[in-house]
Formats: structure tokens, sequence, C-alpha cells
């Protein structure tokens, strides 16, 4: 696009905004009196092999970000967006002050410890971007080793991701994406000079693993197209670019890969993943120009990860053991699971999440009823297992950073949603615990809210774990609003940890209430598997149901029912938006993936081929059908629908812009209502919205002032 066209686009758009921002009064107006963006139709056909469909709003779709027509579709939209949240501007700098308020500006990472350093990051007042030090533990002295908010200087998005230290401690490499779009530059620093060698690599995922020789990075290529983890690379620290060395190469798209050192820095890692199986490929970190060596070759339906200590590998696994089990092999045993030996057996009623090894004991991080704790076991007697205690009805407990292995001391971190995240130091030979450190929160007062969980009876007779909170002395009289949160998908639990942008709506009456649905792991890998292919309504109605189960107990009005989800979350706030659109107020999609048939028919889409053990495969008439039945966008019909707020990210890999983009010109060409229908797209972000951590704050105070300007007009 020239920079006149640009420039002429801008100038529109500002005219388009100035407009509507003079039709707006202190009081919102209908929203019959501001005309919203109404999108072409432009004729295309979605072809498959079992059957066509007509998609008229195909033409948003722009892989190049640049298109003149689409690029000034967005633009009106926010403009929309813009004069429609003028009249309650005010609100929503409230919101923002009170959001921000909650962050104790200065905050800073408990430090852990590396050989002569300790490490950890920090903010400072008024600072979008955290600070990495270290301290030299006999001097004393501390040393800034990067400085996100310098990187940041003049960019509209920075996100640095993975720092990794050289074994000797003289070299940092790190990732940067500056788009937003998960595509990283490898940068390394000489920690002597405090300088960047000039030499970058590009189009990375934000893989890093060193080898001993502290000259020695590996790291993965991207696909340029499918975004997809293809290539891992060898390369010698300051050597040309193009010197960097082909040492494995995937092809298969169904898997994601990944490289790290063990947690002894002994190997190197090459973790291969899809959603039904794994692989693990090792490397001596002594002999980086050595052959990787196969823990066990991957099969479907068999899925497994490892760490090293003192010459033996302990497993994760879910060989015959759905929810897992925990299994040991010597290094000289490798590529064979049959060398492999029982270390904890399967239980059906407990899920191993994670787990960490230390010399003298293995700690599980583990699911019992929903709920996240964690497990010690000693070595010589794994019988003897003990199991950290907690006081509260909901929480969650999981691993904090450990990177020495021999040490009786574990950290972990503890929260519930009137907790904020604490670190303790726990002695496993003695259980003890120390508090290291609980997260500052300005302005909030645990003791004004509770706390609790309750079980919704969904339609199949299956019950569903609910956690809620609210303000102390909140009367269930059926009067409440509601805000609703659930995920349900890729087998991610919702956990209750602690948010405290929430109580922004908890502090104006709002009952908070997570929904742990089907299609993550709360209740076990069952919980999984009944959430996802050919049974992943069920994530739908079980969202619903747990709505009418919270109306029906009186921790809501009926009429007061807000819902938000994210990514798949979206999804499922796009599938709720469909099948039951009058039992909510307002809805907030964001990124959404909204369009499942035609992005899981285009294996070019970052992460589709990736995903076909999740969604199905709509190339088979079984799992296309299944999909279409559910898909947002394929079934929006003329109907009334609730208040919808709908973001998204220009530069998202994930769930690509012009999903929400279609749906929304769908859904403003069926929808029968008048209810609002907003749609913001971050013109500089990606999936994961703005990178700064006042403007992340800011979309949040958004969104509650969007909810809360809908109670007021009722």
């Amino acid at each position: 696009m020239t920079q006149f066209k640009r420039l002429f686009i801008n100038l529109c758009c500002l005219t388009m905004v100035a407009t509507l921002l003079a039709a707006c009064s202190d009081k919102p107006a209908p929203e019959s009196a501001i005309a919203p963006p109404v999108a072409k139709k432009v004729a295309y056909t979605v072809t498959s092999p079992n059957g066509d469909r007509d998609d008229p709003y195909y033409w948003l779709r722009d892989d190049e970000r640049a298109a003149t027509d689409v690029i000034a579709h967005l633009e009106a939209e926010n403009a929309y967006y813009d004069a429609y949240r003028a009249s309650y501007a005010d609100l929503t700098a409230t919101l923002e002050q009170e959001v921000i308020s909650r962050i104790a500006q200065d905050d800073a990472s408990v430090p852990y410890v590396r050989g002569d350093y300790s490490y950890s990051q920090r903010y400072e007042a008024g600072k979008e971007y955290p600070i990495y030090v270290r301290t030299h533990i006999a001097e004393g002295t501390e040393q800034i080793i990067l400085d996100v908010n310098k990187l940041a200087d003049g960019k509209k998005f920075m996100q640095v991701s993975n720092l990794q230290i050289s074994p000797n401690q003289q070299l940092l490499a790190y990732m940067v994406d500056t788009t937003g779009r998960r595509q990283y530059e490898l940068h390394i620093r000489d920690l002597t000079t405090g300088f960047d060698y000039e030499e970058q690599l590009v189009g990375l995922s934000a893989a890093i693993a060193w080898a001993k020789d502290n000259e020695t990075v590996f790291v993965i290529e991207n696909d340029p197209q499918t975004l997809l983890s293809t290539r891992v690379m060898k390369y010698k620290v300051g050597a040309p670019v193009d010197s960097a060395e082909l040492v494995y190469e995937n092809t298969d798209t169904s898997f994601y890969m990944w490289v790290n050192n063990t947690t002894d820095g002994n190997y190197i890692v090459i973790n291969l993943s899809a959603t039904v199986s794994d692989e693990m490929l090792v490397l001596n970190a002594d002999q980086p120009d050595g052959e990787f060596q196969v823990i066990a070759p991957r099969e479907r339906h068999f899925s497994y990860s490892a760490d090293h200590i003192d010459g033996r590998w302990i497993i994760r696994t879910d060989w015959n053991a759905p929810n897992y089990q925990i299994m040991q092999v010597s290094t000289d045993a490798l590529g064979d699971r049959a060398n492999w030996q029982p270390l904890v057996a399967h239980d059906d009623a407990v899920f191993i999440q994670d787990m960490t090894v230390f010399k003298d004991y293995l700690a599980l991080n583990e699911r019992r009823n929903g709920l996240r704790l964690i497990r010690i076991l000693p070595w010589q007697d794994m019988a003897a297992a003990t199991v950290i205690a907690t006081d509260e009805e909901a929480y969650v407990t999981s691993f904090e950073v450990n990177v020495e292995q021999d040490t009786p001391i574990l950290r972990y971190t503890y929260s519930s949603l009137t907790t904020p995240r604490t670190v303790y130091a726990y002695n496993m030979a003695t259980a003890e615990q120390e508090l290291l450190k609980r997260a500052p929160v300005p302005n909030y007062d645990a003791s004004r809210y509770e706390t609790t969980r309750t079980w919704a009876t969904a339609r199949d007779g299956v019950m569903i774990p609910v956690t809620l909170l609210y303000r102390k002395g909140t009367k269930f009289d059926g009067t409440a609003p509601l805000y609703q949160y659930a995920y349900g998908s890729y087998g991610s639990s919702s956990d209750p940890s602690f948010r405290s942008t929430v109580f922004s709506l908890v502090d104006r009456g709002f009952v908070y209430a997570i929904a742990h649905i089907r299609g993550g792991q709360e209740m076990g890998r069952h919980w999984y598997e009944d959430g996802k292919l050919l049974k992943k309504i069920n994530t739908f109605t079980d969202y619903i149901d747990v709505t009418d189960h919270l109306v029906k107990e009186g921790y809501a009005a009926a009429d007061k029912v807000f819902g938000m989800g994210g990514s798949a979350g979206g999804l499922l706030m796009g599938a709720v938006a469909n099948m039951a659109p009058e039992k909510y107020r307002g809805l907030m999609a964001h990124v959404p993936f909204v369009d499942v048939v035609t992005t899981m028919l285009d294996e070019s889409i970052p992460l589709t081929t990736n995903e076909f053990d999740e969604w199905g495969n709509p190339k088979q008439k079984e799992y296309y059908d299944y999909m279409l039945s559910y898909s947002p966008y394929d079934q929006v019909s003329k109907k009334a629908y609730p208040a919808i707020l709908v973001t998204t990210g220009l530069h998202d890999s994930q769930v690509q812009y012009f999903e929400p983009a279609k749906w929304v010109a769908k859904l403003r060409e069926h929808k029968t209502d008048s209810n609002p229908l907003m749609f913001k797209t971050n013109m500089s972000a990606g999936h994961g919205g703005a990178s700064g951590r006042f403007s992340r704050l800011k979309e949040i105070a958004e969104e509650y002032a969007f909810i809360l300007n809908l109670l007021e007009q009722k």
C-alpha cells in the first residue's frame, strides 16, 4: 500500500470517528442512532470433499495485513466502537485507575540461585516491561542483564521470551517478537560487556537450549506460512547466520516442537508433541556435534515427558495410564519403552499434572477432585508420601522455579480467588515451609471476600465443579449480576487462581464464577476426552447448564448474566451465543476461534494440521458434519443475540483476525435485536493482546466498562 493510500484511509477513518463522536451525548445513544459498519459481500465458495459453502465475507482474509479495503473495514469497526464507548468514557477511566491501583508498580520476583548468582526480575513504577537482573552472591553486586523497556522504546509491540543463561553464565540468549505474531529473533548478549552480538537469527520459535561449550545454541525455525516448528538448528555464537546447521527436521505437521535443557543441564532435548502423542530425542550437552537419541519412538495415543537425574530418566506417561503414571529408565537403556520400570502407579481418581525431580525426592503436582495439589515422595520409600496441606476450599498449587536438584527445598506457589500468588520454600525432609513472598496487592483487603465451590448438574447427569468469588455477606437471592468465565479445550484447566482485576466487578456486586467444564482436565483425563472431537458440544452445554444452575440456586439474576472466554474460550462464547442467546445479557469473546470448519479445511493456516486430533479433520464427513453443527460462524441465523464485545489482534498467529471479523460481519447481517455488537482490532498486537502490563490492564478496563454500561441501561 502506498503512503498516499494509507494517509487517505487514515483521514477517512478520523473523519468518521469525529462524526460518530459528535453524535454521542453523556448517555448511551440508541444502537440505531449510530450506523454500524456494513461489510460488503463478495461471492466466494469454500470447497471441501463433503460439500461447498458460500462465504461472502471471505474477502476479509488478507494474509499480508495490507489490503486497503480490509484495513479500512477494521478501522471503521474500531471507530464505531470508539464512538459507542465515548458515552461512558468516565466509567472506563475510573475502572482503568482501579485495576492499575491494585498493581504493585515496583514489584519484584523471588530470586532463585544458579551458580554464583541469584536471578530475578522486577518492575519499576510507571514502566510497562520487566527488568531482568542478577546479583553476585559473594560480592553482593547487582547487574541488569536485560531491560525490556529499553528494547521496547519506539516500538508498538514488544515481547521478550525465554531468557536462557549459558552454563558459564557469561552469555544470555533471548527471543524477541516485535509484531505479536510469535515469530522470534534470537539475540545473544555478552554479559561481561552488556552488548549484543550483531548476528540475529530470525523466523524462530521461542525455544532455546545451550550446549556445555558455552558457544553452541539449539533453536527452532518456524515454517513461514504455517508457523509450525519444523527445523532444529545448531548455531555457533557470533558466526554468520547462514552457518546455522540443520540437525533435525520434523515433517509430521501434526506435531509441535521445542528444544530445552534438562534440569541438570546435562542434556539437550528435542520435544515433539501432538494432541495424542509425544516423542523426545536427547543429546549429551557435552557433545553438541553428536547424534540425538530417541527416548521412545512416537506412537499414536502414547504421550510422555521426561527429566534426567543421576544417570536415569524419570518419565511421566499415559502408557496404559489415562491419568498418567511415573516410570524410569537408565540412560543406557533408551530407545525402547519395554525397558521402562514403574515408580508411581496409575490412579483413576488422581491426574498427574506435572513433576519435578530432586536427588532424594520426587515432587508431583496432581489433580484430585478438581483441585491441584502437591505430593512429595522420597526415593528411598515411595510409600511414605506426604501432601502439602492447604486450608481453603478452592485453591491451586503449582511448582515455582526449581533449578537445583541436590536440595531438599521445593519452591512452590499457592493461590486462590482470594489469596494472591504466594511463593513458599518447602523442606521435603522436615515438612517445614517458609513464606518467601506473597504478591503485594495495593487497595485490596482479603477479609472482604469469600470463595467457595458448587456443583452444577449437566444435562447428561455429570456433575460440573464451579468456583465462586463474591463479597462477604452477599445474599444469594437471585439479584446479583454474574460474570462467568470458562475455557474448556486442549485439556487446559481453568484453575481458581488470584486475579486482581476482577474485584472491580465483585466490588460492584458481581458474583465471579469459573466453570470447570469438560474439555479441560480438572477432573482427570476423561474430562478432556469428553469435551473434544465428537463430544465437543459437551463443552458448550456444560457452560449453559452451569449458568442455569447458578441462576436457579440464587447466585445470579437471570437477566444479569455475562459470559467471557478467549481463543478456544471465544469459540465457547460463539457457540453459546447461537445455542442459548436468551440466557445472557452480554458475551465477551476475545480472539475467538469461530470459523471452525473453514479454518480446519485450510492446512496453510497456522496450527490447523496440529489440531486435527482436537477438533477433527473436516475432510472426513463425520467430523465435517459435526463441526459444522456448532461452528459459530456457520450457525449464525436470524435471531436476537445478546450484547457482544469481540476483540482481536491484527497480527494474531493463533486465531487469525479474519475469523472474528467475518463472524461480526455475519452477525450484523442476521441479528434481529438492537443490542450492541462491538468489534475492536488491536492493529499492533497478536493473540495475547497488548504487550505492556498497563496496556493489558486498560483492555480489561474497557471490557468491564462495556459490561457495567449495559447494566446501567437495564
